[in-house]
């Protein structure tokens, strides 16, 4: 991987995860014309669940924003795939949507997403400026504490 974003990721101190593959009947990604729909990612480290549990309950703030970064980080690990390797290709993030596991009283969701729009801005600058859903849900797979999945235009 070479280029411009590439070498932003360097600057971050960022390396991109190996794609995960799905846990159930769907694909990580689809395109439809220059748009990339990318299927929710969860905070995978190492092929390792690295977030579990409910903000709110057992999860901080703080280790939400980490899972969202880390779901952004998988999310980019697919979305390479999809744009051949080049991830110059991006023209903007369109839309990034957030899942919050967390307890009924809790209503801190954008903060915790915050983790995966700051990290999309640092690394595209404007074109990581996006349209964003955020909402709380009782439970994701595997016990994670936060989910985000995503829709890109390419060049």
């Amino acid at each position: 991987m070479s280029g411009r974003i590439a070498r932003r990721l360097i600057e971050l101190g960022l390396t991109l995860p190996k794609a995960q593959p799905p846990v159930a009947t769907y694909v990580p990604f689809t395109h439809a014309g220059n748009l990339v729909v990318l299927s929710g990612q969860l905070p995978m480290e190492n092929g390792k669940l690295a977030v579990a549990g409910k903000l709110g309950d057992t999860v901080t703030i703080e280790d939400g924003q980490f899972a969202a970064r880390l779901c952004l980080l998988n999310l980019l690990a697919h979305l390479q795939t999809a744009c051949d390797g080049d991830l110059d290709r991006v023209r903007r993030i369109l839309r990034l949507g957030g899942f919050i596991a967390c307890t009924p009283g809790f209503a801190d969701h954008p903060k915790v997403m915050n983790g995966a729009s700051d990290l999309a801005v640092d690394i595209f600058g404007d074109a990581g400026r996006h349209a964003r859903s955020t909402v709380g849900v009782p439970s994701l797979p595997l016990d994670a504490a936060v989910e985000v999945e995503a829709l890109v235009e390419l060049n």
